[in-house]
């Protein structure tokens, strides 16, 4: 350790050589001047120290400073943290926690205290990630976040799938592969994002905004259901989908928001707090939307319900009108059987009525649900401003590698087709 330096005042009028116990010079210190002195001795040998104790005492100022004591059975010492280092931190102090902290040891001046300031910490025989996902986890629990009552319905037939990965990862590949295997004609709108690392955060919370900004849904891409996601990975690779930020945009998003995080056995707080949790990215992409040949089967299964359950009712009034004429005919009164037939014949009218009305309104069912599958045909897609572009060979071009110039392509828009010369290069 590094001695008492500065200068003391010399004692006046004692002589060099006198030999008395007293003829030695005594060195005078001011209170400020010792203080200084044991601050520059332990700042100078104690400047990057770990220390392992249990908190206590804990006290958060105005400021954002955070205050308590580390102790253990023997001594304890007083600590500051810093607002600046408690952002940074993922373990939030709390009392009777034993952490592992680490800075450097100054002296409180005013006081005369000499205190540690910790700019590091971490649970003591714990992981500090694995605890602070605990922390975050029972923190949002309590306000509600995890509810299902607040939790949104994923849509059953979406037209509109925004993505949220990153674009070089092996989940978009597998996400874009299933839904267009299943839907062809759906539309996805990716937006890139970073899936760990520096700047994940950000862009995560940005996507989800943007997807949740009103506005107009050709122009601005709005969409139907949102699909967050990313493969597998180890606490610390997942980390980015634990940090509350994500959880709160989640939770603001107006869109209903499917978490698709790493493997079946990998849980984020992102998974808590989203709509849905499907356990892969692939499972994502197989439950948001219904394969279109189940749809179309799931069509005609119900219509053939349908005209069954019609047929059935029909000849089921017939019955009932046969039996009524067979009861008539058997009156020989001729006012009954008279009675009896314009009766037959107003619940013929009647009933002829019912089932033209049920079969109405079950065509007009129809209708709809074919309509609907209609806009999500290739002719819809063209109508909306699309084309689509093919070879010489008829083959769809889909990359700007396809063609050379001079070659002659086939476009095909809503209202026809007509060709163009490729000029010059892009």
């Amino acid at each position: 350790m590094n001695c008492l330096h500065p200068g003391p005042r010399q004692a006046a009028g004692i002589q060099s050589g006198d030999k008395s116990p007293h003829s030695k010079l005594r060195s005078i210190y001011t209170v400020a001047d010792l203080t200084q002195a044991i601050k520059d001795a332990l700042e100078g040998e104690f400047a990057d120290v770990w220390v392992e104790g249990e908190i206590s005492g804990l006290k958060s100022a105005a400021s954002g400073h955070c205050y308590f004591t580390l102790k253990d059975h023997t001594a304890q010492l007083r600590a500051v943290m810093f607002r600046s280092s408690l952002r940074l931190s993922r373990l939030k102090p709390a009392d009777g926690l034993r952490v592992t902290a680490r800075g450097r040891l100054t002296v409180y001046e005013q006081r005369g205290e000499y205190q540690i300031i910790v700019e590091h910490m971490e649970p003591a025989g714990f992981g500090a990630l694995q605890l602070a996902f605990e922390q975050l986890k029972q923190r949002l629990a309590k306000e509600g976040l995890f509810e299902q009552s607040r939790k949104r319905p994923i849509p059953a037939l979406p037209q509109r799938i925004g993505l949220i990965t990153s674009p070089s990862g092996a989940a978009i590949a597998d996400m874009i592969t299933i839904l267009q295997r299943r839907f062809e004609n759906l539309h996805l709108l990716l937006y890139p994002v970073r899936v760990q690392g520096e700047g994940a955060v950000e862009q995560i919370v940005q996507a989800l905004k943007y997807f949740s900004l009103p506005g107009d849904r050709q122009l601005r891409g709005e969409v139907d259901v949102i699909i967050l996601a990313r493969g597998g990975g180890s606490l610390e690779d997942l980390w980015t989908f634990n940090e509350e930020a994500i959880a709160r945009a989640i939770v603001a998003s107006r869109i209903p928001v499917i978490s698709a995080i790493g493997h079946e056995t990998d849980f984020t707080i992102a998974d808590f707090v989203s709509d849905f949790r499907a356990p892969t990215p692939s499972a994502a992409a197989e439950l948001v939307i219904a394969s279109k040949v189940d749809l179309h089967r799931r069509i005609d299964s119900l219509r053939l319900a349908l005209e069954k359950a019609a047929a059935y009712r029909v000849q089921r009034f017939w019955r009932a009108v046969d039996e009524l004429d067979r009861r008539l005919m058997r009156q020989d009164v001729r006012q009954r059987l008279h009675a009896g037939s314009v009766r037959a014949a107003d619940l013929a009218t009647r009933l002829r009525h019912a089932v033209h009305l049920r079969l109405e309104r079950e065509r007009s069912r129809l209708t709809l649900s074919a309509a609907a599958l209609q806009q999500l045909g290739p002719q819809a897609v063209l109508d909306r401003g699309y084309a689509l572009v093919a070879g010489a060979d008829g083959s769809l071009v889909r990359d700007p590698s396809q063609v050379q110039p001079g070659d002659r392509l086939d476009v095909h828009v809503s209202k026809g087709r007509f060709k163009v010369d490729v000029a010059t290069e892009l």
